[in-house]
């Protein structure tokens, strides 16, 4: 069940106090509207009713999707115990679960596992087309705004590197499954995550796989 609470928020532009609504659990199967917000950005979108400037609010969340098996905490906090407690019979059930400090990752990560990707390899695919797009000379690394999973379709994955001050320009990577399968199987442990522990499999988990001693990767 999706469960929200009223709470106190003191805008920071115009610094008055105001009333929103923050969400502590949704269910994507019984909620799909929600989902859609969740996706979209929307459910964290507010606007003070003083100053009218809107602005996004994060806040601690745990989303289910019993169809696709997965359970994400939204939070840069590791889960409490409550939550951890309810990790044994959910691991048991086959689910995925993962933590998601930002919006824009838990965004992107409800599309990953709802199109049954391997979060694991979509990283190190945006990994490879981040290096690729760099090392071939198609743009430089400070340029680069954001490297987002776009789909995955008949086994084969698409990554946008996206560029520019409004991350209008960049290039498009159409990436085989196969073919980050066979990268991943001639390491596997290097990719082994504890689904238990709500893992953050990111941008910075995947760089700090190949990080060097001296801090870069």
């Amino acid at each position: 069940m999706s469960v929200s609470r009223n709470v106190k928020y003191t805008c920071p532009y115009c610094g008055k106090e105001f009333e929103i609504e923050v969400w502590d659990s949704i269910d994507a199967d019984e909620d799909p509207d929600l989902r859609d917000r969740c996706v979209s950005g929307d459910l964290f979108r507010v606007s003070c009713p003083h100053c009218k400037k809107e602005f996004m609010v994060q806040f601690p969340l745990v989303y289910i999707d019993r169809g696709h098996k997965f359970v994400l905490w939204l939070s840069q906090n590791e889960p409490g115990s409550d939550l951890k407690s309810l990790t044994d019979p959910l691991v048991s059930r086959g689910y995925t679960l993962r933590r998601c400090p930002t919006l824009q990752e838990f965004s992107e990560k409800i599309q990953i596992l709802e199109d049954g990707a391997d979060d694991r390899m979509v990283e190190l695919a945006k990994y490879d087309s981040f290096i690729e797009f760099v090392d071939n000379g198609k743009g430089k690394a400070e340029d680069v705004a954001a490297v987002e999973y776009q789909s995955l379709d008949n086994g084969v994955m698409k990554i946008n590197v996206r560029t520019g001050a409004e991350g209008d320009k960049g290039m498009a990577f159409i990436i085989p499954v196969s073919f980050m399968q066979d990268e991943m199987n001639q390491n596997p442990e290097r990719y082994e995550v504890e689904n238990r522990n709500f893992p953050a499999v990111n941008t910075a988990w995947i760089t700090s796989l190949f990080q060097k001693p001296d801090g870069n990767a």
